[in-house]
C-alpha cells in the first residue's frame, strides 16, 4: 500500500494516498449515491441524506428513492428534519426514531439528528477493522487507547472488546450518555472504560505534563467545536497544538489514527500535520463507502473523508 517513511522530514513528501475501504459489515450497505444524495440501510431502515460528494447521476431509479423509510429534508445550513415514508418500520417512526444495528461483538444505537448524522459511521469501521488487528503488536497485554472527541463511542467500545484500556473524551454530555448506552448494549457492562467531560486539547496536555503514556490515540476532530467550559475548537489552528501535546503522551510504540470530514484539509496535510510526532511509518488517504447499486465493472466509490495512520 502506499506509505510514506519519515523521520521526520525538513519538507512534506509527495504522496499517492491510500484508499481505506469499508469491510464487511452486514447491518449497513450504500444501496446507491448520486445528485446530491445517498441512500444507505442501516439495519432494516432505509435513509436517504444529503451527501455533497456524489456528483454523478444515480444508478437506482426513482421508486427506489422515494420509498426510503426516512429522508432527510434540510431546512437551513444549520439542519433540517427527518421525514418517515409509508413503510417506515414503527422503530423510524415519531419524534425520536432509534433503533440498534450490530458490527462484531458491538451493538450500536442509531439515532438520526437534526444535523443529518444518526451516531454511527460506517466508513469508519476501517478503521475499527485496523484497530482490532492492531492490538496483538504491543508488548503490553492491555495496550492503553486514548479516544478524543469519542462521540457516541463506537470505536471505544470496538476497542474494549478488542482488549484496550480504554479513555474515552467528549466534550458533551449527550454524547457519553450515548457511549455508555452503546458500552452497555454490547455486553461491556455500566463503566467499561474510563470517561470523561472534557475538552480535547486541554486534557491533551494535562497528560502530557503528567507524564501520562498510551499506546493508541484516536482523534476525529470537527472543524468547529466548544468545550464543555465554553472553550472554543477551531480545527485549522487548533490541531498542531494538539498534536503537539499528544507527542508528549505516546509510548515507546505507538500508533496514532487521525480522521477527518468535510473540514477542507487533503491527506497531504494531515502527513505534514502528523509529522510532529516524530520518526514513524504515515500511512493517508481517503475513507470510502462501497456502493452495492446495480452496474457492470468496478464498484463505484463513495468519498467519506480523509484518514492518517502514523
Amino acid at each position: 500500500r502506499p506509505m510514506w517513511r519519515s523521520s521526520p522530514p525538513a519538507s512534506i513528501p509527495l504522496v499517492e494516498p491510500a484508499r481505506f475501504l469499508s469491510p464487511e459489515f452486514s447491518d449497513y450497505a450504500l444501496l446507491d449515491s448520486g445528485e446530491g444524495e445517498k441512500l444507505e440501510r442501516l439495519g432494516e431502515v432505509v435513509l436517504r441524506r444529503p451527501d455533497p460528494q456524489a456528483l454523478w447521476p444515480r444508478r437506482m431509479d426513482a421508486e427506489a428513492w422515494t420509498g426510503a423509510h426516512l429522508s432527510f429534508v434540510r431546512e437551513s445550513d444549520r439542519g433540517g428534519r427527518w421525514e418517515a415514508g409509508p413503510d417506515a418500520p414503527e422503530c423510524a417512526r415519531g419524534e425520536e426514531p432509534e433503533w440498534e444495528i450490530g458490527w462484531g461483538d458491538a451493538r450500536l444505537l442509531v439515532r438520526p439528528t437534526p444535523f443529518k448524522h444518526v451516531g454511527v459511521f460506517p466508513e469508519q469501521a476501517a478503521n475499527w477493522k485496523w484497530l482490532t488487528e492492531l492490538k496483538g503488536s504491543f508488548e503490553v497485554e492491555r495496550p492503553k487507547l486514548l479516544n478524543l472527541f469519542g462521540y457516541s463511542g463506537a470505536a471505544s467500545v470496538v476497542a474494549a472488546q478488542a482488549g484496550y484500556e480504554v479513555t474515552h473524551v467528549d466534550a458533551s454530555r449527550t454524547s457519553l450518555t450515548w457511549a455508555g448506552e452503546n458500552a452497555a448494549k454490547s455486553g461491556l457492562g455500566d463503566r467499561p472504560w474510563r470517561v470523561l467531560l472534557e475538552d480535547a486539547p486541554t486534557f491533551a496536555a494535562r497528560e502530557a505534563r503528567r507524564g501520562s503514556t498510551y499506546e493508541v490515540v484516536l482523534l476525529d476532530p470537527p472543524r468547529h467545536g466548544r468545550g464543555p467550559t465554553g472553550e472554543t475548537w477551531d480545527l485549522s489552528e487548533g490541531l498542531a497544538p494538539l498534536l503537539q501535546s499528544l507527542s508528549g503522551v505516546l509510548s515507546e510504540r505507538a500508533a496514532v489514527c487521525l480522521s477527518t470530514y468535510a473540514v477542507g484539509l487533503s491527506p497531504l496535510s494531515l502527513v505534514g500535520a502528523l509529522s510532529v510526532l516524530g520518526e514513524g511509518e504515515v500511512e493517508a488517504g481517503e475513507l470510502a463507502l462501497t456502493e452495492e447499486g446495480p452496474g457492470d465493472g468496478e464498484p463505484r466509490l463513495l468519498p467519506a473523508g480523509f484518514c492518517a495512520r502514523f
